[in-house]
């Protein structure tokens, strides 16, 4: 099988872990990442407290503002990145079995994978359509 179409499912874990909705990003699913991206958005949002999200961006105002983060809030911002990543891993697999049966195509001359929307080996060349390979070696199968 051709590894040019083949997913890493720990690298979409890691890219949901960093952030919910990169993983789906690297595996193209993009309605699935804008749905990730907004509801993270949208409970930050929600369930931060004001006095949570810090004015300027240094490690002590970072330390105060966790300080500050509700354990329900922390919890669902938590889940949601568990679900995200949990989501990411079962697309890849799921992606990757797919591609799996499409290319299971082989050429039977070379023996390599080839494109099973072709008629012959992009390799070798040599025809792949076995319909046609019966009929031009039995003459009487046409009549």
């Amino acid at each position: 099988m051709s590894t040019r179409n083949r997913k890493r499912p720990l690298l979409a874990v890691v890219l949901a872990f960093l952030y919910p909705g990169l993983g789906h990003v690297y595996l193209r699913e993009w309605l699935r990442a804008l749905v990730w991206f907004f509801l993270n958005v949208t409970s930050f949002t929600l369930l931060m407290p004001p006095d949570a999200v810090p004015e300027t961006f240094g490690w002590s105002e970072l330390v105060a503002a966790a300080e500050n983060v509700t354990p329900g809030a922390a919890l669902a911002l938590a889940a949601i990145t568990v679900f995200s990543m949990a989501d990411a891993y079962w697309m890849a697999k799921q992606q990757n079995t797919e591609t799996e049966v499409q290319e299971g195509t082989t050429c039977p001359n070379c023996g390599r994978d080839v494109d099973p929307d072709l008629e012959f080996c992009h390799w070798c060349t040599e025809r792949l359509d076995p319909e046609s390979e019966e009929t031009a070696d039995d003459p009487g199968a046409g009549a």
